[in-house]
């Protein structure tokens, strides 16, 4: 079966106070040793996915743009040395748009790293600043014209609806400047909120507003109708692309096939086994230079778990669900309350039932 290699390099130049990820500002000082642990933990995984054919790569975090490129080179020739890495494998990096420049995207793109994934978020200043994102808006433009010029075919825009003080107007505006500079691909995520996070906090202490869900939903559906009128496929709840350009990485993760996760807190999956990496870098580190996989934990699906996952999986890439699995007065409940439409033989969500697809999936799976 085919698999995936995800390689998460944790360090930022600021953390965004909404930011639940494993991602660090101010450790610029480990990143040699970061990028050798890296290549060690490579070496000593590889055993583990003899026979595995490889057909995506995905370089996140963090920023990994934060590293020069040829640290990431050196990162991608590794994984092509010692996985069977095929020939035309999807091969993404992650940017934040102020640490990338033409001469850099070139040096990426003749590395391998055929696909470009940038957080642009918002076009409106302020909602940028409400996020504490440090680029503005100039700089998702520079960004994008310096990967058309450095040669770009398959760039990628991330974008967050329902931060303070966002309406509807201002996400209309953000969806259209995203579409004139049309990427191939574009992800859309509604602000959700951590507990653990600075945002999260504020939020607990009153000192800001929480995001608005009816508000949210509202901007879901602006930018469905938006991005099908501009030429994008909805293929997934979250994601958007023009025909050929669905990420096949991510593709991966909902479909459940078997992907390796490199780098600090990165998670793995195989068989329904599935297990994680230390998150603190420095306790990475000390365990690579140990000569040892940096493993924090482990867990195996059950079977009632797998298939929850399975139900959730499938309605998340609007594959839909056979028929066949739904009782069918259970699934007569949901065509009539419009979560569902009947397509090919499948039950699929409608843009409503993505609105309230956990609560879709625990009542079809129950």
């Amino acid at each position: 079966m085919s698999a995936g290699i995800y390689v998460h390099v944790p360090f930022c130049l600021t953390r965004c106070g909404y930011c639940d990820f494993n991602a660090y500002a101010g450790l610029d000082h480990l990143a040699s040793r970061y990028v050798r642990a890296l290549l060690a933990e490579a070496a000593l995984a590889a055993p583990g996915w003899d026979g595995e054919a490889v057909v995506s790569v995905f370089l996140g975090g963090g920023t990994p743009t934060t590293l020069e490129a040829a640290d990431l080179t050196s990162v991608l020739v590794r994984l092509r040395d010692r996985f069977d890495v095929t020939q035309d494998a999807e091969v993404t990096i992650e940017a934040n748009p102020d640490t990338v420049d033409a001469p850099k995207l070139g040096a990426l793109l003749d590395a391998g790293f055929e696909r470009l994934s940038m957080g642009a978020q918002s076009f409106d200043t302020a909602v940028l600043a409400s996020l504490e994102r440090v680029h503005g808006p100039d700089s998702v433009r520079r960004a994008m014209g310096a990967a058309r010029e450095a040669g770009y075919a398959n760039v990628s825009l991330d974008l967050i609806y329902g931060a303070e003080g966002e309406t509807l107007a201002s996400w209309e505006r953000t969806l259209r400047e995203t579409v004139a500079l049309a990427p191939e691909h574009v992800s859309a995520y509604a602000l959700t909120v951590e507990p653990s996070t600075p945002l999260g906090r504020q939020i607990a202490l009153g000192a800001r507003p929480s995001p608005d869900p009816d508000l949210q939903a509202d901007m879901f559906g602006l930018a469905c109708e938006l991005l099908a009128e501009a030429g994008y496929a909805h293929y997934e709840i979250s994601n958007w692309a023009k025909p050929g350009f669905a990420c096949r990485h991510n593709l991966g993760y909902w479909e459940r096939r078997p992907y390796l996760g490199l780098g600090a807190g990165a998670h793995s999956y195989r068989e329904d086994r599935r297990w994680w990496n230390v998150r603190p870098p420095e306790e990475y580190l000390r365990q690579v230079e140990a000569g040892t996989l940096p493993v924090g934990g482990e867990e195996r699906l059950e079977p009632s778990d797998a298939y929850l996952e399975e139900v959730f999986l499938r309605l998340r890439i609007l594959e839909g669900i056979p028929a066949s699995w739904v009782e069918p007065q259970t699934a007569e409940q949901f065509l009539e309350s419009g979560l569902l439409r009947e397509a090919d033989g499948a039950l699929v969500p409608t843009e409503r039932g993505m609105l309230l697809l956990n609560e879709l999936v625990l009542a079809l799976a129950g």
